[in-house]
């Protein structure tokens, strides 16, 4: 049966058509294009439609560093698309009679503390994965972003206490990566397994997910894995992998797009395998894709929604007057991914990148689903391309702004002396950041995230900026001091300089006092 399905699938690869107003060779100019407009390096797209592998193709290369082709085999981080699996398991869970969506965490989680007492004891296993929990976006995610870190699960666990709210409980839609740390290891208490071992065996194996892993480090076979890349200093450079193991039931799964192209497969047939096997009643099938956390619809929205919201570890909306749209995307420092189901036409577009523009992958996803909802060609590849152009000249003018200050700050002789600031710093979360002077210049450096360090660069009288020495972040922050009567730093927070500053980046959330 595997060689039927495997030959099945290079044959649908060779006799591709595609059965809707874009055809193959203008969807391939496209995306060749797309490649070129947002400097991406590699590409695969995959659709499925009524059933049937549609489309399935990688463009351009895998990795700058050895330039093999990117195809639809090419192994890619998913990310955030890793939380319609956790989320999956845990109805599976639900299922088995050991779980319900609406236990309390502390049922499983006894240890489980938030800063407000009463959303504690309140907070459930839904309230973990429908990003409603009240604390603000990526809140906390220096606990596993960027890689290079020693925050274990139990530290995240421990943690999340000191996260300060942003907004009031179930009030409003804030995206955090931590709850969903948090609620694989709920699954992880009631089910006996590791999240990974989980994933991989009672999901992905089951469908024949053959290529995937729950985790990089699962990766055994890295022959045909892309290498990520980012834009820095102006120019697109390949950049190591980045993903902690910490953060795996958040985004961990390592896929292609012939194996998520299974996966749609499977949900779009209501959870059956191809087998014929059911992996989930339809009842909790159907609890998934059900809205929990309300978004707001733009007032001129390009699809004509109704309404936007988040669901079971799926974002949820309608397009076009009523076909309702599964989706999810996902980021991780050097490649975005976006998945994309429209049940009602049976229609699943899958596209995975090696670099981090998402711009890309709305380009591609968007022309696709219009030639199937009979929209005329709104070139989204200019919209996109031009929305992409400005954003970046923008952020580039702001951070050369900042540095030009930086320039003239070397000769400001009201500047505070090294004595003033040099120290160690803390957060109750993040823990120590020192700042330390070799005579000639300023270096700040995180403890446990041994990535974070940079140069400490003057602004103003109170205000230094963090030139981190790793550039692909492009996540320089201004450090904000506090000063005593005497002139001594006593505290200090941070600020990004530049909106395009990853969210997980969250040093505006550190509380840092000064210890020593």
């Amino acid at each position: 049966m595997k060689f039927l399905k495997e030959f099945f699938f290079v044959f649908l690869l060779s006799t591709i058509t595609l059965s809707a107003q874009i055809k193959e060779k203008k969807l391939d100019k496209l995306i060749q294009e797309t490649l070129t407009t947002f400097e991406v390096p590699g590409i695969s797209v995959g659709i499925l439609k009524d059933g049937k592998i549609t489309y399935a193709k990688g463009f351009g290369v895998r990795s700058l560093t050895n330039k093999k082709d990117m195809n639809p085999n090419t192994l890619v981080g998913v990310a955030s698309n890793s939380k319609g699996f956790t989320c999956f398991a845990l109805a599976m869970m639900v299922d088995a009679g050991k779980l319900n969506w609406d236990d309390k965490v502390r049922k499983h989680i006894p240890e489980f503390q938030l800063y407000d007492a009463w959303v504690t004891e309140q907070f459930t296993v839904r309230d973990l994965v429908t990003h409603r929990s009240g604390i603000g976006l990526g809140a906390g995610d220096l606990m596993f972003f960027p890689e290079g870190n020693d925050f274990t699960v139990t530290d995240v666990i421990n943690n999340v206490k000191y996260l300060k709210p942003e907004s009031s409980f179930r009030s409003k839609f804030a995206y955090n990566n931590n709850m969903f740390i948090i609620a694989g290891e709920v699954l992880k208490r009631v089910s006996g397994l590791s999240w990974e071992e989980f994933i991989e065996q009672k999901i992905m194996k089951p469908l024949g997910m053959t290529s995937s892993k729950a985790s990089y480090n699962r990766v055994t076979d890295k022959s045909n894995i892309i290498d990520a890349h980012t834009r820095t200093e102006g120019k697109v450079v390949q950049i190591p992998h980045d993903w902690s193991e910490t953060a795996n039931a958040a985004g961990g799964i390592v896929s292609n797009v012939k194996d998520m192209l299974t996966w749609a497969e499977f949900l779009m047939n209501d959870a059956v395998t191809a087998e014929g096997k059911r992996l989930l009643s339809e009842a909790q099938f159907h609890e998934l894709w059900q809205l929990q956390t309300p978004l707001k619809v733009g007032k001129n929205d390009w699809y004509n929604a109704n309404f936007r919201g988040y669901g079971l570890g799926w974002f949820l909306m309608d397009v076009k007057g009523g076909y309702k749209q599964v989706y999810h995307t996902g980021g991780l420092l050097g490649t975005v991914t976006q998945f994309t189901m429209i049940p009602d036409l049976d229609l699943a577009i899958i596209v995975l990148t090696n670099q981090m523009n998402g711009n890309a992958f709305n380009t591609i996803t968007n022309t696709i689903k219009d030639s199937y909802l009979g929209y005329k060609d709104r070139n989204w590849l200019k919209t996109y391309g031009d929305r992409n152009a400005n954003y970046l000249q923008y952020n580039d003018s702001i951070k050369a702004s900042v540095y030009k200050k930086v320039v003239l700050a070397k000769n400001d002789k009201t500047l505070p002396k090294p004595s003033q600031i040099v120290g160690t710093y803390s957060d109750a979360w993040f823990g120590d950041i020192s700042i330390s002077f070799d005579g000639n210049s300023y270096t700040i450096k995180s403890k446990r995230s041994t990535d974070i360090v940079g140069k400490l660069l003057p602004y103003n009288q109170t205000t230094y900026v963090a030139k981190w020495n790793n550039r692909s972040f492009d996540a320089d922050v201004f450090v904000n001091f506090t000063f005593d009567e005497k002139g001594n730093a006593t505290n200090a927070t941070m600020k990004y300089i530049a909106p395009i500053t990853d969210f997980s980046f969250d040093f505006h959330d550190l509380n840092l006092k000064k210890v020593n």
